[in-house]
C-alpha cells in the first residue's frame, strides 16, 4: 500500500480485522457494503477481511500484543496512563505517540489502519492513519445498494500517522487537515472545503508542533448519512525526530457532533510514547 502521506487527495472505507491464530476457532467477521465500495478477501493464517465503507478504510493485522505492551516510557510519567481521569489511552507503537479519548469511545487495535480511497479509484489510498479510535461507529446506517445489507457510518475518528517527507509540522497540517475532509465528506469536491492557517501549540506533556482546522460547507446530501464534517491535524515530531500527526475528523451540523472543545482537550492529551517500533 502507498504511503498515505504521500497520496494527492482522497480514500474510501475498508476493514481488515487482526488474522485469528490456528488454536482460534475462525470468527463470522465479514465486510459491510458502504454507500461507495466493499472489497473482501481472505488470507490462510492472515484472514483478511476488506469491507469498503462509507466513511473511512480500516485494515487491521494483529502483531505480537506482548511486543507492544513493552513500549518504554518517553518520561518518568507513565504515558499509558490517561492523563484524564476516567478516560482511555490510544497507544501506537509504530509511531511512538500516545492519546486520551473520553470513555465511550471504540479504542481499536494498534495495527488497525483507517482511512479513505479515491471513489473513482477503489485502488487510490488518499489518506489514512492507525491505531484509531472511532465515536459512535454505528451512528448512521445505509444501504447503498439496496440489496438489503446495511453499513454503519461513524459520527467521529481519531488517530495518529506518520508523515515521511514533510519539512514542517505546519506542512504536514496544512496539507491533511483537507485532505481528510475531502476523503471522509466532499468526493469528488473541493470546493466547498475551507481550511484555517497553522497555529504553534504545545500539549500538556510539551509535544510542540502546529494543527490547522479544516471544514466543509456544502457537501452534496448523497444519502442521509451524508453531510458536512470537520477536521484537525496537528503535526509534530516523535522522539526518533520523525515527524508524525494526530489526525481528528468528525461530521458537523449533527446532533452529537464533537464539539471543538472536546476534540482541543483530546489533542492536549497528545503525547511520546517510547521509542517507535518498525512494523
Amino acid at each position: 500500500m502507498q504511503n498515505p502521506y504521500q497520496e494527492p487527495d482522497r480514500p474510501g472505507d475498508l476493514y481488515r480485522p487482526p488474522p485469528f491464530h490456528p488454536q482460534q476457532q475462525p470468527g463470522g467477521a465479514g465486510g459491510r457494503k458502504s454507500r461507495k465500495k466493499m472489497a473482501a478477501g481472505v488470507c490462510a493464517l492472515t484472514a483478511l477481511a476488506v469491507a469498503a465503507a462509507a466513511t473511512g478504510v480500516v485494515l487491521g493485522v494483529r502483531e505480537n500484543r506482548a511486543r507492544e505492551r513493552a513500549i518504554p516510557p518517553a518520561s518518568a510519567a507513565d504515558p499509558t496512563k490517561p492523563q484524564v481521569a476516567g478516560w482511555k489511552t490510544v497507544v501506537n507503537p509504530e509511531h511512538g505517540t500516545a492519546f486520551d479519548v473520553p470513555p465511550q469511545w471504540e479504542v481499536l487495535e494498534p495495527t488497525v489502519f483507517s482511512g479513505y480511497t479515491d471513489d473513482k479509484d477503489p485502488d487510490k489510498v488518499l489518506i489514512g492513519h492507525t491505531a484509531p479510535a472511532f465515536y459512535k461507529s454505528k451512528w448512521c446506517s445505509i444501504d447503498a445498494d439496496g440489496d438489503g445489507q446495511f453499513s454503519d457510518v461513524r459520527l467521529a475518528n481519531t488517530g495518529t500517522k506518520g508523515a515521511a517527507g514533510a519539512k514542517t509540522a505546519e506542512e504536514i497540517a496544512e496539507k491533511e487537515a483537507p485532505t481528510w475532509v475531502y476523503a471522509a465528506y466532499t468526493q469528488p469536491d473541493k470546493s466547498v472545503v475551507k481550511t484555517d492557517k497553522p497555529v504553534a501549540y504545545t500539549t500538556k506533556s510539551g509535544v510542540r508542533g502546529s494543527y490547522v482546522k479544516a471544514r466543509s460547507k456544502g457537501a452534496a446530501r448523497t444519502d442521509h448519512c451524508a453531510g458536512d464534517g470537520q477536521a484537525v491535524v496537528f503535526g509534530f515530531k516523535n522522539s526518533r525526530g520523525d515527524f508524525v500527526s494526530w489526525d481528528f475528523y468528525g461530521r458537523t451540523g449533527v446532533p452529537g457532533a464533537v464539539e471543538d472543545a472536546l476534540i482541543m482537550r483530546v489533542l492536549s492529551t497528545v503525547r511520546l510514547a517510547g521509542t517507535p517500533k518498525e512494523r
